[in-house]
């Protein structure tokens, strides 16, 4: 994990666990997470496949440019990505572990940035922890935005954050598809439409695929070769 507050919201879910394999959503006062509260989210994963947005936080929403509470999480992800993400929260319920998320976050046109994401399991009135707290954080300069929402998200790599390993060591994912590949299994590609409330959104963009996969293994470049 990289930013502070990621360490901080996992310290947490590991101390209202209170001796339990995950804690309950009732446990979670807002109080003891205020100055993360604009990120964190709540989701209902029910079913891993279509995880949905029980709650988001205002700074959450203002990325993304909409409303998230009763979205599908996996809306703003890339088809790989949505798989590979519905994997591991399955493999988050079984274990009963946090995941944290490396991602690359990019607008319409173009402007990227790295995203960092945990998801802690929790259960609700002590039922199955079919439920995630989670908080995603910028790592790079935001300005990157432009003041643009993020229109859709990459997933660079995974880990399971155990409590005998607080900084784990992200893995590099498996080999890219081809680039024409990518934009295909994004659902928005080659003409993105960017949702900016809940109505029918207003804007058809148009992509640069050359130009925008420049741009994002451009910035994982120096990264990755240190994996």
């Amino acid at each position: 994990m990289k930013h502070k507050n990621s360490h901080l919201l996992v310290g947490y879910w590991s101390r209202i666990r209170n001796g339990r394999d995950v804690p309950d959503q009732t446990d979670i006062d807002p109080r003891a997470v205020k100055r993360m509260l604009s990120h964190i989210f709540i989701l209902d994963a029910a079913n891993p496949g279509r995880p949905t947005y029980r709650l988001a936080g205002t700074g959450l929403c203002e990325r993304f440019g909409m409303e998230l509470k009763g979205t599908g999480f996996l809306a703003h992800w890339e088809g790989q990505s949505g798989v590979a993400l519905s994997s591991l929260l399955k493999q988050a319920q079984k274990t009963l572990q946090p995941i944290c998320l490396s991602s690359i976050g990019a607008t319409a046109d173009c402007g990227m940035v790295e995203l960092e994401t945990i998801l802690a399991p929790i259960s609700f009135n002590g039922g199955e922890p079919n439920r995630f707290l989670g908080m995603t954080q910028v790592l790079t300069d935001v300005m990157q935005l432009g003041g643009r929402p993020i229109a859709f998200q990459r997933l660079i790599a995974s880990q399971l954050v155990r409590e005998d390993e607080p900084t784990p060591v992200f893995t590099a994912p498996p080999p890219p598809p081809p680039p024409m590949q990518i934009l295909r299994n994004h659902s928005r590609a080659p003409h993105l439409r960017l949702v900016v409330s809940q109505d029918r959104p207003s804007t058809t963009v148009h992509f640069e695929p050359e130009e925008m996969l420049r741009r994002m293994f451009d910035m994982l470049g120096g990264r990755m070769a240190g994996i």
